[in-house]
């Protein structure tokens, strides 16, 4: 068939696209999941392949060479619909209308952060108001005027040992109170 198609004989042509077009378009329909574009697809292979057939070695099977054009056509369709990209500079048309397409900036703070970021330092400074003054000294010369421990305990005039575990109970009742009020913002 392949050599009478080959000397211009349509009949052989038509038997050989009738005899592989339902193998060739199952194959291509497992490997697209689509029956509209594996329609397209067996068509082009078959296109592809009587335009090439004359580089066809008889010494393989037909099957296989045609199998071959029609999976490579596969190949390059799937990883052309990959790789469509879409450009951030022109609007997506949606049924509604036209949309701007935004790509949000990571490295932009949000609106809220600064409203955010304030309201946090109010409720932190108000936590450390309210502590006890002999907690609410060590908290602000460690943590606003960063000084060392022995530093603080010269200021103070107090032990070393003295000025920690005045931190740790303050930091205590800061998490504390502070947990309070996140609870309450969170119930907003």
């Amino acid at each position: 068939m392949i050599t009478r198609a080959l000397g211009g004989d349509e009949a052989a042509y038509a038997r050989l696209r009738n005899k592989y077009w339902r193998p060739l378009h199952a194959m291509l329909s497992r490997m697209i999941h689509n029956k509209h574009d594996a329609d397209d697809l067996t068509q082009e292979a078959f296109i592809k392949a009587f335009a090439s057939l004359r580089s066809y070695n008889p010494e393989y099977a037909f099957s296989t060479w045609l199998y071959k054009i029609a999976s490579n056509n596969c190949i390059d369709y799937l990883r052309k619909r990959r790789l469509q990209t879409v450009s951030i500079d022109n609007p997506i048309r949606l049924r509604d209308g036209e949309v701007q397409m935004e790509l949000p900036d990571r490295d932009a703070p949000r609106p809220d952060t600064p409203i955010t970021s304030s309201e946090r330092t109010a409720i932190l400074t108000e936590a450390v108001r309210n502590l006890p003054e002999k907690y609410r000294k060590v908290i602000e010369l460690r943590h606003t005027h960063e000084l060392e421990y022995a530093d603080i305990a010269e200021r103070l005039n107090l032990p070393l040992g003295t000025v920690k575990a005045h931190l740790f109970r303050a930091r205590a009742l800061l998490l504390k109170r502070l947990q309070g009020k996140l609870e309450h913002f969170q119930d907003d």
